[in-house]
């Protein structure tokens, strides 16, 4: 393992101001935030990430959307699999499915590297976020990635084959299970990172990344004095929704929302959002829905989504950009 320094938690860079702070999840937010980079200075991003379906595995700790968001800014994240890095084998993989071990979890060899430094890191007493923080930087990451709480918070879904972590439900499963419920254990007695609140407070432009509504940016929003962050600050709001012609981009954002009551649509996303949303990012696709958005008081522009190539994701970065900017107003008049 690499022999590090202690990090000087006072003055690291992690901790300094940024103009823009991302709410993150994983793949799509990966994608948002290498688009994001191309078009202002990395220096000037704050990433803070989900950590809600982080996982213990093999006995080493796992932060799937932290290492994601990491991966994507060190230009290293697969681009075939949107997850683990470019390139990567999975000898160790096949030798533990061998040995017995428990294998419907799959990290390649690289990544494997990861997640034993990090525990390594973690059990000689450093916080999350301080190894996210050195990880960072040993990948030439510019960018401030925060998790968003050294505390533990397991997002767990109740379905109708019982209730299952989030990756048991995810991966195992393959989000095969009707999901009644989402529950947040731990949320409510878990504190922000350090930078955290910071971050949202003093930015100038707060963007909730195309991510699952309900468990990539619900855990994060489930950390009190993060909402509450989100309804304090002067930062114009704005959201892009992974919803797109009332289906979801990926994944199960669909059967989550119903599960917590939200129609699955632009503005089942903006109602989630709603208590401190400006500006709903939101599909041209779905241009004919603002209407529906703009009865809950939230502003909505309608580009191309769809991140397909590397300039797809540059452009989305510049329309959310250049709509935010346009926001005139201080957003702290709409939620005060």
């Amino acid at each position: 393992m690499l022999a590090v320094g202690p990090i000087d938690t006072l003055h690291h860079p992690y901790y300094t101001d940024a103009m823009i702070c991302v709410l993150c999840g994983g793949t799509g937010a990966a994608k948002f935030l290498q688009g994001l980079q191309r078009v202002v200075p990395p220096a000037e991003i704050t990433a803070i990430v989900n950590t809600g379906d982080d996982v213990v595995w093999w006995g080493l700790h796992v932060s799937p959307d932290v290492d994601s968001v990491t991966y994507a800014m060190a230009g290293i994240l697969s681009k075939e699999r949107g997850w683990g890095i470019e390139g990567d084998t999975f000898e160790c993989h096949a030798r533990m499915r061998e040995l017995g071990a428990p294998a419907w979890f799959m990290l390649g060899d690289r990544d494997l590297a990861t997640h034993l430094q990090r525990t390594h890191w973690l059990k000689g007493g450093r916080t999350l976020t301080q190894c996210t923080a050195e990880m960072a930087r040993r990948l030439g990451v510019q960018s401030k990635i925060l998790p968003m709480s050294d505390d533990t918070v397991e997002t767990r879904v109740v379905t109708e084959r019982g209730e299952l972590s989030f990756q048991e439900y995810f991966v195992r499963e393959r989000h095969g299970p009707l999901p009644w419920e989402v529950r947040f254990i731990g949320a409510d007695k878990a504190t922000p990172a350090r930078g955290v609140v910071e971050a949202i407070t003093k930015a100038q432009l707060v963007i909730v990344a195309p991510s699952n509504p309900i468990t990539s940016i619900g855990p994060i929003l489930a950390v009190a004095a993060i909402r509450k962050a989100m309804r304090a600050t002067t930062a114009p709001i704005a959201a892009i929704s992974p919803i797109v012609k009332d289906a979801a981009v990926s994944g199960p954002a669909a059967e989550l929302m119903r599960a917590h009551g939200l129609e699955v649509s632009v503005r089942g996303v903006a109602q989630a959002y709603a208590d401190f949303l400006d500006l709903m990012v939101v599909d041209e696709a779905d241009a004919k829905a603002a209407p529906r958005v703009e009865e809950l008081g939230i502003r909505v522009h309608a580009c191309r989504t769809m991140m397909q190539s590397e300039e797809d994701k540059a452009e989305l970065a510049r329309q959310v950009l250049a709509a935010s900017k346009m926001r005139a107003k201080s957003a702290s008049q709409r939620r005060s």
